[in-house]
């Protein structure tokens, strides 16, 4: 029997009838470093690995239900946002969220699905920017995501190194700014920005497989886990990679299920 409870963590992301990101794949993943995991969705999509073809916004009034629910009940530890249906909803998220200022809150700014479909657009994401990343501990996005909000175009990792710090400072929290949309090369470089000013380069192997859709999701909820383990930054973002690594490598033969935990013997 276990002698702990596990660690609770609340996503805030929208369901994927595929099962390969979104609230599945984060549920998964929280579950296999050692969590349970409280959701609330925001959205419904018909997906599966080949995109996206049909989605609905949940309202926002029912999703500050969800997130009160959980909250009034479970020991949450941390919490993650992934998709964000528009401008209202973001803005009652940052609202309700706002009741508990001291819960680690990783966002994965996520605006639109790999194979196109845009999710939150400009009033959006700044809505975002205004209401919730000041509140956020770490933010995750990805080159095409840090480009909008940092509101300029990204060639290089200097570029993107400068883009980081930027957001770091701009929002004061931490920032990782994720490689996998970089100029491609047989590496991902991601670029993670500490609240102290440090910055750090973490390198790993590029990793080929049939399908890496959720690889931001599984990222994300595996750092805020540890995060509600009591993880130091740095450690947390360290281990959720590995995490990462390890799904990718054992689910790269396997056309679907995405990149998320569902085979990996981590």
């Amino acid at each position: 029997m276990r002698a702990t409870p596990p660690r609770c963590v609340l996503t805030i992301a929208g369901s994927d009838s595929g099962g390969g990101a979104g609230v599945q794949a984060d549920a998964r993943t929280i579950h296999a470093l050692g969590g349970f995991a409280g959701m609330a969705i925001t959205a419904i999509t018909a997906q599966n690995t080949r995109g996206v073809t049909a989605w609905r916004p949940v309202a926002p009034a029912l999703i500050a239900q969800q997130i009160e629910a959980v909250m009034s009940d479970l020991p949450v530890a941390a919490i993650k946002t992934g998709l964000l249906p528009g401008a209202a909803a973001v803005r009652t998220i940052a609202r309700t969220l706002a009741r508990f200022p001291r819960l680690p809150l990783v966002v994965d700014p996520v605006m639109g699905a790999t194979r196109g479909t845009r999710f939150l657009d400009t009033r959006g994401v700044q809505a975002l920017a205004r209401g919730l990343l000041p509140r956020a501990t770490l933010v995750t996005p990805n080159w095409p995501e840090a480009e909008a909000l940092a509101d300029r175009r990204l060639r290089s990792l200097a570029e993107a190194e400068a883009a980081a710090v930027g957001l770091m400072e701009k929002f004061g929290c931490a920032v990782l700014l994720k490689g996998g949309h970089a100029p491609r090369e047989n590496v991902v470089r991601d670029c993670l920005v500490t609240t102290d000013g440090r910055v750090r380069w973490l390198t790993s192997r590029r990793i080929v497989t049939r399908n890496t859709h959720g690889t931001g999701c599984v990222l994300s909820a595996a750092i805020a886990t540890r995060l509600a383990h009591g993880d130091e930054m740095e450690s947390a973002v360290e281990t959720a990679r590995a995490f990462l690594q390890s799904s990718l490598r054992e689910n790269r033969r396997t056309p679907w299920g995405g990149a998320g935990p569902a085979f990996s013997g981590w």
